[in-house]
């Protein structure tokens, strides 16, 4: 049975990873159907955002699944962790935006799902960590990687080491919440920021995406020169023709993703 449903709202793609008897927890075959799902989402033209949540009022994902992970080897541990890796960059890099709406628990593999993520709403009743250093592990899915950057070093070396979890409240506070909604209205949140992002130059947008993260992974100049070449890239397109017509008549632009 399927354990991660894809439904359309509009142009915005809900993906729900259903395994609330488990809390939602990340096991082999539910990575694969996020990968699969993803892979579908990205080639989709239909589709122009994306809202990944969890089923049930409990958790977002709780974490990747202890038993499958209690029977690692050591080269066995590389390849789960590699296996993880790819399906959270192929969130990272779907090519459309992508909001978590953290529903509870997201720990582990969870938050690094949410990390993978472009944006994160939380619920109130959120709670976020990284606990693996308390089954004498560490996170293998990129937490080490992208926590830091939406955080910052200093608290991710706390937030790693500790495995302490991370309240709603805090989370907004430090960055890693874009956004903070009731329980009941996390969803309705969730699907508001993709709308808005949705009424923008769809070419726009996923070049601005792709100088995110690629000028992040190349930092300095580097980082500079993909800036520029998105830069130009936009500049060629009809969404820009488009957009800078629309302002100077005073009018709403009537994007193509063209």
């Amino acid at each position: 049975m399927a354990t991660v449903s894809l439904e359309a709202a509009g142009r915005i793609a809900i993906v729900t990873v259903n395994r609330p008897e488990k809390l939602n927890a990340l096991d082999h075959g539910v990575l694969d159907e996020i990968g699969a799902t993803f892979s579908l989402v990205r080639t989709d033209d239909t589709l122009g955002a994306v809202v990944l949540t969890g089923a049930g009022p409990k958790a977002f994902i709780a974490g990747a699944d202890i038993a499958e992970l209690a029977k690692m080897t050591a080269l066995g541990a590389v390849d789960v962790s590699a296996r993880g890796q790819a399906v959270m960059d192929a969130i990272e890099n779907c090519g459309k935006p992508v909001i978590a709406a953290v529903n509870g628990f997201a720990f582990g593999g969870g938050l690094e799902t949410a990390l993978a993520c472009h944006l994160r709403v939380f619920s109130t009743t959120a709670k976020v960590g990284l606990p693996e250093v308390g089954l004498g592990l560490i996170p293998g899915y990129g937490g080490t990687q992208r926590l830091p950057r939406v955080i910052g070093r200093g608290r991710a070396l706390e937030v790693g080491p500790t495995g302490d979890p991370i309240d709603a409240e805090t989370a907004l506070r430090w960055g890693l919440a874009n956004r903070v909604a009731a329980p009941e209205a996390l969803l309705d949140e969730a699907k508001a920021l993709a709308s808005k992002i949705l009424e923008k130059g769809p070419a726009a947008v996923r070049l601005a995406l792709d100088a995110v993260l690629h000028g992040e992974a190349a930092g300095g100049a580097e980082g500079m020169a993909v800036e520029r070449q998105n830069f130009g890239l936009a500049a060629s397109t009809e969404d820009m023709r488009e957009g800078t017509g629309a302002f100077l008549a005073k009018r709403k632009p009537a994007f193509k993703g063209k």
